[in-house]
């Protein structure tokens, strides 16, 4: 079971103190740990993901053009493009602002 990441759900009400805590307890279960990775490794995977999935909303889309597509799967693709480039958006954000917030330091 190893790449799997463990989930938490979140209700209306918000997440449960046993829900992040079973969750906890299940990437432990799966061999991941905070040293398994390094932080450049696990930023490539998420950037090669959100290309993957923009190159298979653009193939949807041009199934759909071309009358042989679903338009349902085709949102769905869309959408999910759309919220892995939102996820690389913020996390370039936070880079960044992590980034300056270092080099504002006094030395």
């Amino acid at each position: 079971m190893s790449g799997a990441i463990p989930t938490i759900t979140v209700t209306a009400s918000g997440v449960s103190p046993s829900g992040a805590v079973q969750a906890y307890a299940r990437s432990g279960e799966a061999g991941l740990s905070a040293g398994d990775e390094s932080f450049g490794g696990a930023l490539d995977r998420a950037i090669s993901g959100a290309i993957s999935l923009g190159k298979e909303a653009d193939q949807g889309a041009l199934q759909a053009i071309a009358g042989n597509g679903d338009i349902t799967s085709v949102v769905t693709a869309v959408s999910r493009a759309e919220l892995a480039l939102q996820a690389a958006t913020a996390i370039r954000d936070k880079v960044v602002t992590a980034y300056q917030t270092i080099m504002s330091m006094p030395i």
